[in-house]
């Protein structure tokens, strides 16, 4: 890399996926037109079939950055799990949490290059679109970013308020709306980012937990370390492609619950179900 790069930070981009070749496909192309070269890409793959690999394979052999696969067998929901393996498996000292289903607008990686502030973790936002239009979005819809335009959207099919608004902000609205936003900075794994040490240091995810807001208490305890979360909604945005969540059920999200309560409670910062057992 030339000199005049050598201050720039370098990022490990993490992009979760589970049998979902379609959706992640289109993400592995908005990677491709990234305005900040600076970044690998790390696939945690929680198990999915072979064609997946077969995706990866296909564009890691002509693509802009670095492309890795970490991958383990199909156990039922451990995405947990084989996103600590990625944490300790990332080259650089800058993570971008991300999943398969979530399309990165071009600016996408250089703005969480540029807001990325040690003792902070960033909280991005998402655009969640309906089946119609998540179908619907093609390879050059990707690379002319007509499908991040508000008025593209609409011609398909809905657009909410909260996603026009985030769509349509420019550079200055956005940073006035994240600024002015009632919304709590969250760690959320569509859209959020921090430094490798800390996410280390508070010993990655809870691998007990299962769908409904791990990431969520990933950050809960990133706050209690004092890694405190910057508003970067409408400022780095994702398109969030629908699908059906058949993981999701009222045990896990019980018991989830209860163990974000537990570190609410009593300001847990270490996991002693994480990287380290």
């Amino acid at each position: 890399m030339a000199p005049e790069n050598d201050n720039k930070l370098k990022i490990s981009v993490v992009v979760s996926t589970y049998n979902a070749e379609e959706w992640l496909e289109k993400v592995l192309i908005g990677y491709q037109y990234q305005t900040y070269p600076h970044f690998e890409l790390i696939i945690a793959d929680d198990g999915s079939r072979p064609s997946t690999k077969e995706l990866i394979d296909r564009y890691a052999a002509n693509y802009p950055v670095p492309v890795r696969h970490l991958w383990h067998e199909d156990q039922g929901y451990r995405r947990q799990e084989i996103l600590n393996v990625a944490i300790m498996e990332a080259a650089y000292e800058y993570i971008i949490m991300t999943d398969g289903d979530c399309i990165p607008r071009k600016d996408f990686v250089e703005i969480h290059a540029n807001e990325a502030e040690r003792g902070r973790f960033l909280s991005g936002g998402y655009c969640k679109l309906p089946m119609k239009t998540s179908k619907h979005i093609s390879e050059q819809d990707i690379i002319n970013q007509d499908c991040f335009k508000v008025s593209w959207l609409k011609s398909i099919d809905k657009l909410g308020f909260s996603n026009t608004l985030k769509l349509g902000a420019n550079p200055l609205l956005a940073k006035l709306l994240d600024f002015i936003s009632p919304t709590t900075p969250s760690f959320n794994n569509c859209n959020s980012s921090g430094y490798r040490e800390d996410m280390i240091a508070i010993n990655g995810y809870d691998e007990r937990m299962k769908y409904g807001g791990p990431d969520r208490e990933f950050g809960e305890r990133l706050e209690n370390f004092g890694v405190k979360g910057k508003q970067i909604r409408h400022k780095a945005v994702v398109l969030h492609l629908d699908h059906p969540r058949g993981y999701k059920t009222p045990e896990s999200l019980a018991a989830n619950l209860a163990i974000r309560k537990e570190v609410r409670d009593k300001k847990i910062k270490w996991t002693p179900f994480g990287i380290k057992k």
